[in-house]
């Protein structure tokens, strides 16, 4: 009877243990940041960073996701949003992001962006023509082309390059968990298993 008792025990054991841990490994569903990237939030708080770009297939592709991930996180962990510029024609939307946010129109535009691009096939190739999309969304021509050259704006460009820098982002959509972990849909597998390698680290940050 007590040879049956120690093996239920060792069982229960053994199945608790892998279901605490999914066996993601380091440099497998997940790269550790050779010098970690300082944060932006407070002490007792996990930074969880998306570096994306509106023109990305994939980003477009991993928005409701990510959406649906945001509100379920507890008050613990806060999403910071970067967008990268991979190239000359990524530059204008990224403008147009942190103008956005300098107005406090980020969660307002920030869907409508990529439904305007990838669903409504909008061409927008000029500052003009981003000035007329955020119109829409109560942003005057004139005060967005104002901060589109800003000094601020300009700011915002160099610091989120020297985070992409930092981060050795080579696509996106990326995350970065703390400043210390790189995950991406590669690695991990898919953008929901992406998602869950993001919700192990930040438990990883908690302890």
């Amino acid at each position: 009877m007590k040879k049956w008792v120690l093996a239920i025990v060792a069982a229960c054991f053994s199945i608790t243990a892998w279901a605490a841990d999914p066996a993601y490994q380091e440099g497998v569903q997940y790269k550790r940041i050779a010098q970690p990237v300082p944060t932006t939030t407070g002490d007792g708080v996990v930074e969880v960073v998306e570096m994306f770009g509106y023109l990305c297939p994939h980003c477009n592709s991993f928005e409701p996701l990510l959406e649906h991930w945001k509100a379920q996180q507890a008050d613990d962990v806060e999403l910071v949003t970067i967008p990268v510029v991979f190239g000359r024609s990524w530059e204008p939307f990224a403008r147009a992001f942190y103008v956005a946010d300098l107005l406090g129109k980020v969660d307002e535009t920030h869907k409508p962006m990529f439904d305007a691009i990838h669903l409504q096939r909008k061409r927008m190739r000029s500052e003009d023509d981003l000035a007329e999309f955020y119109a829409d969304f109560g942003v005057e021509p004139d005060e967005f082309r104002k901060q589109y050259n800003s000094f601020a704006v300009n700011m915002k460009l160099k610091q989120g390059d020297s985070k992409a820098r930092g981060y050795q982002i080579e696509g996106v959509p990326s995350m970065i968990v703390n400043g210390k972990y790189l995950v991406t849909a590669g690695s991990a597998g898919g953008h929901e298993q992406m998602l869950k390698v993001v919700d192990y680290l930040v438990n990883k940050e908690r302890e």
